[in-house]
């Protein structure tokens, strides 16, 4: 197989994953990240002070 038909693995992860972004903001050392995040997609309309982390995975089936 010629090594230009490989897809190029970045260095960096796909926030847009879904397993990448559970990795960035779905834990709790990560709440402070995600509190910005949330306050700039609502864009002053909500303001997100706290948040609770449930363990509420449920798998596709």
């Amino acid at each position: 197989m010629n090594r230009s038909a490989l897809p190029q693995t970045g260095k960096y992860i796909d926030p847009l994953v879904d397993f990448a972004f559970k990795k960035i903001f779905g834990s709790e050392p990560n709440r402070d990240l995600l509190i910005a995040f949330l306050n700039a997609v609502f864009r002053g309309r909500k303001q997100i002070v706290d948040l609770v982390f449930n363990k509420n995975e449920h798998p596709g089936i």
